[in-house]
């Protein structure tokens, strides 16, 4: 009897785990020579007053619309004073992680005085990193 109900566990478990894996969906690929980097500002830049222009550019690879699925394509998502996310998940939507998801490729942003952190990350039609994922260097600026 107990034999019985310790098979039925590891069968439920077997399933629930078959189940999960087989849900996740796989993550889109990228070129392994694809590049995504911030055109402006530079690095160090210092900017005076809050509003400024974040130029995003991206080498290898096209920009398209959020929901729209080619190969070799995906949309930009800003970062600011944060880290990368899990580059497993769908990127996060909040004023740290502005998603450009009309294919944007320039943005007016408003900052407000101090060091900040930016950096690109490239997103699938469903806001997914790419495999492998591609980002741009993180930069610092200085909003006076």
């Amino acid at each position: 009897m107990r034999r019985t109900v310790v098979l039925n566990a590891v069968f439920a478990l077997c399933f629930a785990l078959c189940a999960v894996v087989q849900a996740a969906p796989a993550l889109t690929p990228s070129p392994p020579n694809a590049e995504e980097y911030i055109i402006w500002p530079a690095d160090g830049a210092v900017i005076h007053g809050g509003k400024l222009w974040v130029r995003m550019g991206l080498r290898n690879m096209g920009v398209c619309p959020k929901g729209v699925n080619v190969p070799n394509t995906g949309h930009h998502h800003l970062l600011i004073d944060t880290d990368l996310p899990p580059l497993d998940q769908e990127i996060p939507s909040d004023r740290n992680h502005l998603h450009f998801g009309a294919g944007e490729t320039d943005a007016r942003i408003e900052l407000p005085p101090g060091k900040h952190t930016l950096q690109l990350l490239l997103g699938d039609y469903n806001h997914v990193p790419h495999s492998p994922p591609v980002y741009s260097k993180k930069i610092t600026i200085t909003v006076q």
